[in-house]
């Protein structure tokens, strides 16, 4: 049975973190609600796609608009089963809101499964709620992750209800770990075979 998930979206969210998971998890079966502060359902977020060619840092250019499905105003956090808080440069901004900061903060008060990646668990050390935890984040959100109180770990890892990864290359890894997470069955059969 497939479970209703809120993902936190925003301007210039990375689009592989939020495109790639919205369509996985909707494709296994599982409904997902997409919100930003001050959209409503219909609205759509401008995202923004970085990539890795050798620089000291990653290199951005603009990616989709996103539709979103749902209205943060009226999303109720003890409907949903789960959450996934996306990468990007969102974050640094969604982390200012109240609204924001208290749902993230309800998912980590019932132990629901959470899911983040990238520059998302910003949002997480802004609610407070990454103390004790065993977590990772893009390399460059390290110091900030680490004085919130958790762990780091260099790669994909589930610690109780969270797991993270460290930016959409990590998304077969990350992906499976939270579905597990959901109570999906992961199968990974033989590949199969082009016609000759």
């Amino acid at each position: 049975m497939g479970k209703h998930i809120l993902m936190i979206v925003g301007d210039f969210g990375e689009d592989y973190e939020i495109m790639v998971p919205f369509q996985t998890l909707e494709a296994v079966g599982h409904s997902v609600d997409t919100v930003c502060p001050e959209k409503e359902s219909g609205d759509t977020v401008k995202t923004a796609i970085h990539d890795f060619r050798g620089d000291q840092t990653y290199l951005e250019e603009r990616g989709h608009d996103f539709v979103l499905n749902a209205t943060m105003a009226e999303v109720d956090p003890t409907e949903y089963d789960a959450l996934v808080v996306p990468g990007g440069r969102a974050p640094e901004y969604l982390r200012t809101y109240d609204e924001v900061l208290e749902t993230v903060r309800h998912f980590f008060e019932a132990d629901k499964p959470v899911a983040s990646l990238c520059h998302g668990p910003q949002i997480l050390a802004a609610a407070g709620v990454l103390e004790g935890y065993e977590m990772t984040a893009y390399p460059a959100v390290r110091a900030e992750v680490e004085a919130a109180g958790c762990s780091w770990v260099d790669g994909v890892v589930r610690d109780g209800n969270l797991v993270t990864g460290q930016a959409w290359p990590d998304h077969p890894e990350w992906l499976a770990e939270f579905m597990a997470l959901l109570g999906d069955e992961i199968s990974h059969g033989e590949p199969i075979a082009a016609d000759d």
